[in-house]
C-alpha cells in the first residue's frame, strides 16, 4: 500500500509518487488501485476553474478502468508477474493524476493553475499516454474477463494513445488576459475594470473571501519560493498577488470573511516580546532556526541541525550532554511563530540561501515592477477611501490596510506616503467598535515603520492613542494600542515624550491588571519600551508596576509573559528604588525559583541580573536569602557555560558575591562580603 500525502505537506504541480514495492501481495496492489481509481473518478464531482475537458476526459478513462481492475477483484483471478508489473505502473501512474485533480481544484489555486496551463495540460497528456503504455503491454488475452470488459479497455488504450489534452481555447485567451492585466498594472496604468472582472468571473472568483483565498495561496508559494532559494517565480508570483489584491481592495466591496480570516486578523494579536534574538539560534549551527522543534531533555534546535546530529548516531543532547531517551522531534511551534514574527517586523528573511543582504532587500522592495505599481494604486485609492468614503468604505479600507501592511514593508512605506495615517487617526473617535478596532490595528502595522512612527506623532496621533489605550471601545484595541506604544518606544524622543504624558504609563499598568495574557504582554513590553529612557523609571515604580509584575511572576504559566515581566523588573532591580520595591512584594522567592524551573534561557538570565541587582543594592540581607537555598548554585553554575557572554559575566559576579559571602560565615567574620550601606526588609 502506498502511504497517503497530505495536500497540505505536498508542494503544488509536484508529484511525490511512490512505486510499490516488489514484496506487495497482487490482491494487495489491485485493492491499492481501485482505490486510487476511485479516488480520481470522485474528482468529477468537484469544480474545475480550468482544464475542464482535460480533466474530464481524464477521469472518464480511468472510470473505465475501475470497471476492468473491479471485474478482475470480483473474478478472485490469479495474476501473472506481467500482469502484477503492468498495474504497479498503472498505480504510479494514477497517483500521480490524483495529485493532478488535487491541484486543479485546490482552494486558492484558480489563477495559479490558470496561469500554468499549458504545463498542466502537458502534465495531462503525458500521464495518459504513460497509461497508455502500460495497456499496450498488458497480456489482456491471458485474463479471464467478459468480452465486453475487455473492448473497453482496449477502446480506452485507443483513446488514451490518440488523445491530445491540449491547452484549452478559454483558458488561453483567460491566461493572455492576465498578462495584459499585468502589463497595464507595469506601466502604472489601472487596467478597466471589466477587463479584470472577465477574468474572475471564468474562474468564479465571486467574493472578497475568495479572493482572499488566492492571496494567501500565491503569498504561501513566494515563501515556499524562497525558502527553497528558487526566487525565479517570485517576480512573477508578487504581480499575481499584486493583481487579486487589487481586486480584493477595489472591486469587491462587500468584506465577507470566513471564520479563518477572522481569526487571522480579529484574534492574531502582536506578539511582542523583550527577548534577546540570540534565543532565535539554532545552538548547533547558530543560524536563525526555520524549523525549531524540542527533544527528550527540553532543548530546542533547528530540525535540519538536530537530525544531522543524531543521524551521525549522537545520542547526547548537545546542549546539555544529557543523553536523549528517544530521538522525537516535537515541533515549538510558539518559538517559531516568534521567530516568524520578529523577522517580519524586522525585514529579515529565514530563506536559507545564506544571501542575507539580497534577502532584506527583498522584503523592503517590491516583488516585481507590476506589484509595486499596483501597491501605489491601491495606496492612493484607500487613502481617498479614508477622507471620503462612507462608514462601511472607511471600515473597509482600514481593514485592508490592516492586511496589506501586517509584514511587507514596501507596502507599508506607500500606504503612509499616500496620507492615509490622519484619516486613520481620525476614525479612532468613531462609535463603531470595528471600525475603531480596524483603524487602531491598523495604525499598529504603520507604526512598524520609521516614516510611520515620525507621521503618527507629528499628525497629534499620539494623544488619541494614548486615549485608545485608556478607554477604547474593546479590550482588544487597547491591547493593540499598547503594542502601537511599544514600536512607538523604538524612537529615543517618543519615549521621553510618552513618559511625559501623565495617563500614558497608568493606563499601561491598568491593562496588565485587566488585559488577557495577550494584553499583559504588549503592556509590559511597551513599559520595557518607556524603561530606556532614564527619567521614566520613577513613573514606573510610582504606577504600581512592581506588585502586578511579581503576581505574574508568581501565577502565570506563559512563558513568555513571565519573561517579558522579569526583563521589566531586571531594568527596574538596576537603581536603589527599584530594588527596594521588588523587596517589598514577595518577588524574590519566586524568582530563585524561575531560576532553576524556566525553560527560557532569556528568562534565567533576567533572573541572575534581578538577584545580581538586589545584591549590589540591598547588601548581607539579600545575599543571606540566596545562600539558604542549597540548589541555587547548581543553576548558576549551568548559566556560567550556557548564557550570553553577557550573561556568563553577571553569573560569575553573582557566584563570586556568594562564595565570598559564604567565606565570611563560614570564618565568623560579622558583616556582609559587601560593605553595607542600607538594609532592606526581605519577605
Amino acid at each position: 500500500m502506498i502511504k497517503k500525502t497530505n495536500q497540505s505537506d505536498r508542494r503544488v504541480l509536484s508529484f511525490p509518487a511512490v512505486h510499490p514495492c516488489e514484496a506487495i501481495s497482487p490482491a494487495t496492489l489491485l485493492n491499492s488501485l481501485i482505490t486510487l481509481a476511485n479516488g480520481v473518478c470522485s474528482n468529477n464531482s468537484k469544480f474545475f476553474a480550468t482544464q475542464r475537458r482535460n480533466a474530464r476526459e481524464a477521469i472518464r478513462q480511468i472510470g473505465i478502468l475501475l470497471i476492468f481492475f473491479e471485474e478482475i477483484r470480483d473474478r478472485g483471478l490469479n495474476l501473472s508477474d506481467l500482469v502484477v508489473l503492468c498495474f504497479s505502473e498503472l498505480h504510479l501512474t494514477f497517483q500521480k493524476v490524483q495529485f493532478l485533480m488535487e491541484d486543479c481544484t485546490r482552494e486558492g489555486a484558480k489563477l495559479w493553475v490558470l496561469m500554468k496551463s499549458q504545463f498542466i495540460a502537458t502534465q495531462f497528456r503525458v500521464l495518459i499516454r504513460a497509461i497508455a503504455t502500460a495497456l499496450d503491454v498488458f497480456p489482456l488475452d491471458t485474463v479471464d474477463i467478459c468480452g465486453e470488459v475487455k473492448e473497453l479497455v482496449e477502446l480506452v488504450a485507443k483513446q488514451a494513445r490518440k488523445a491530445k489534452f491540449e491547452l484549452d481555447k478559454d483558458d488561453e485567451r483567460a491566461m493572455k488576459r492576465v498578462l495584459s492585466i499585468l502589463n497595464y498594472f507595469e506601466k502604472g496604468i489601472e487596467p478597466d475594470s471589466g477587463f479584470m472582472t472577465w477574468v474572475l468571473d471564468y474562474l468564479e472568483i465571486k467574493s472578497w473571501s475568495d479572493c482572499n483565498s488566492e492571496i494567501k495561496f500565491l503569498e504561501e508559494l513566494v515563501a515556499l519560493e524562497c525558502s527553497d532559494s528558487e526566487e525565479r517565480e517570485v517576480p512573477f508570483l508578487s504581480s499575481l498577488v499584486g493583481f487579486m489584491s487589487y481586486c480584493r481592495v477595489v472591486i469587491f466591496e462587500t468584506l465577507d470573511y470566513r471564520s479563518s480570516d477572522q481569526i487571522d486578523v480579529r484574534c492574531n494579536m502582536e506578539t511582542l516580546s523583550c527577548l534577546n534574538p540570540e534565543d532565535f539560534r539554532c545552538p548547533i549551527s547558530l543560524e536563525l532556526m526555520t524549523d525549531p522543534v524540542t527533544v527528550s531533555t527540553g532543548q530546542t534546535y533547528d530540525r535540519s541541525s538536530i537530525q544531522k546530529w543524531l543521524k551521525a548516531g549522537n545520542m547526547l543532547c548537545p546542549k546539555t550532554g544529557e543523553k536523549l531517551t528517544n530521538t522525537e522531534l516535537l515541533p515549538n511551534t510558539t518559538l517559531k511563530k516568534l521567530i516568524h514574527q520578529f523577522c517580519a517586523d524586522n525585514g529579515i528573511s529565514l530563506a536559507k540561501s545564506g544571501r542575507k543582504s539580497r534577502d532584506i532587500t527583498r522584503t523592503i522592495i517590491p516583488g516585481s515592477p507590476a506589484a509595486a505599481e499596483v501597491m501605489k494604486l491601491m495606496s492612493r485609492f484607500l487613502a481617498r477611501r479614508l477622507f471620503f468614503g462612507t462608514n462601511e468604505e472607511k471600515n473597509k479600507a482600514a481593514y485592508e490596510i490592516r492586511l496589506l501592511a501586517k509584514s511587507n514593508i514596501f507596502n507599508r512605506s506607500c500606504i503612509v506616503e499616500s496620507g492615509a495615517i490622519p484619516p486613520l487617526l481620525n476614525l479612532l473617535s468613531s462609535p463603531d467598535q470595528c471600525v475603531h478596532e480596524n483603524a487602531i490595528a491598523a495604525l499598529l502595522k504603520l507604526s512598524k515603520h520609521t516614516s510611520g512612527k515620525k507621521v503618527i506623532v507629528e499628525s497629534g496621533g499620539l494623544k488619541v492613542i494614548l486615549k485608545v489605550l485608556k478607554s477604547g471601545l474593546s479590550l482588544e484595541a487597547r491591547q493593540i494600542a499598547a503594542a502601537t506604544l511599544f514600536y512607538l518606544t523604538s524612537v529615543k524622543g517618543y519615549r521621553k515624550l510618552i513618559g511625559e504624558t501623565p495617563e500614558a504609563i497608568p493606563a499601561l499598568v491598568k491593562l496588565i491588571e485587566e488585559g488577557t495574557d495577550c494584553g499583559k504582554k504588549n503592556a509590559v513590553v511597551a513599559i520595557f519600551g518607556l524603561l530606556l529612557s532614564q527619567g521614566n523609571h520613577q513613573k514606573v515604580l510610582d504606577a504600581g508596576t512592581v506588585p502586578l509584575l511579581a503576581d505574574i511572576l508568581a501565577s502565570s504559566n506563559r512563558t513568555e509573559l513571565i519573561t517579558d515581566s522579569l526583563a521589566v523588573l531586571a531594568n527596574l532591580a538596576e537603581n536603589i528604588q527599584g530594588t527596594s520595591t521588588i523587596l517589598k512584594t514577595s518577588a524574590l522567592p519566586v524568582i530563585i525559583g524561575l531560576l532553576q524551573t524556566l525553560t527560557s534561557r532569556a528568562g534565567k538570565e533576567y533572573c541572575v541580573s534581578i538577584l545580581l541587582s538586589l545584591c549590589s543594592n540591598a547588601r548581607e540581607e539579600v545575599t543571606a536569602s540566596l545562600a539558604k537555598d542549597p540548589s541555587l548554585m547548581n543553576s548558576l553554575y549551568s548559566l556560567t557555560t550556557d548564557g550570553t557572554s553577557q550573561a556568563r559575566k553577571k553569573t560569575r559576579s553573582l557566584i563570586k558575591i556568594l562564595h565570598k559571602f559564604f567565606e565570611t560565615c563560614s570564618s565568623g567574620v560579622e558583616g556582609s562580603a559587601v560593605p553595607h550601606e542600607r538594609p532592606f526588609h526581605v519577605w
